[in-house]
């Protein structure tokens, strides 16, 4: 978790990743794998009661969603509890966007107009544990932050962008160490999003609190939406 944690943040940052791998040469191997993370946002038939309103969408969706997790197709997938617009996750264990986007499309609930996929090649250690999802499936809450461009963004690299670098890498570490940040990843797209931190902590509020401690952030290099994130118990690290 050390190196991959270093070597996400200098991806989120801008830098290079063989420039970290050159300066920790005496650590084990850890590389980052590409993955892809899509975005299920609402549709135009979305409806906030699935369950009583299209029941047998809602079923086929669920069993569906099992079946890619237990098949080892779908990393982990779950429900963000907060958000008008987003209404889940998927990670997907694949490096092609065309296979994921076949995958999804499969999926019920997005071939009924109910939920639409959004696709962004994501990195990261390979750390999620593999299950089997059974119904009803066990959920847990875990703290999912997307971490974009700032209002001080720049890929210009200066000595007052290294040292904020420099210090928010120390403070991820920090939090890797205290068991709070237990995934983390960049996006491979260049664009406003620029990675996720997944937290494992109590409630949104100590979230937020280990998310506020981020130099970069204090700067206004990148910013952080925080979301629960109701997904299958047994999967994070």
């Amino acid at each position: 978790m050390k190196t991959t944690l270093l070597l996400t943040l200098v991806l989120l940052l801008g830098g290079s990743v063989v420039i970290a791998q050159e300066q920790k040469p005496a650590e084990p191997e850890h590389k980052l794998i590409q993955f892809q993370l899509a975005l299920l946002k609402r549709g135009p038939k979305f409806t906030p009661n699935p369950g009583k309103d299209v029941p047998e969408t809602q079923k086929q969706h669920v069993a569906y969603v099992q079946s890619l997790i237990n098949s080892d197709k779908l990393v982990i997938a779950g429900r963000i509890k907060d958000d008008e617009e987003l209404e889940a996750v998927y990670i997907f264990r694949t490096t092609s966007a065309e296979e994921a986007q076949t995958w999804i499309n499969a999926d019920p609930a997005v071939a009924g107009g109910y939920l639409v996929p959004e696709l962004h090649p994501w990195w990261s250690e390979d750390v999620m544990k593999k299950i089997k999802v059974t119904t009803p499936a066990k959920l847990t809450t875990a703290y999912l932050a997307f971490l974009t461009r700032g209002e001080k963004w720049s890929a210009e690299k200066t000595a007052a962008s290294a040292e904020i670098q420099k210090a928010h890498l120390a403070n991820i570490q920090k939090l890797a160490e205290m068991k709070k940040l237990v995934v983390a990843g960049p996006f491979g797209d260049n664009g406003t999003l620029r990675g996720i931190f997944v937290f494992k902590v109590g409630s949104l509020e100590e979230a937020r609190a280990l998310a506020a401690t981020d130099p970069a952030v204090q700067a206004g290099r990148l910013a952080l939406q925080i979301h629960p994130w109701l997904i299958p118990e047994g999967i994070l690290p």
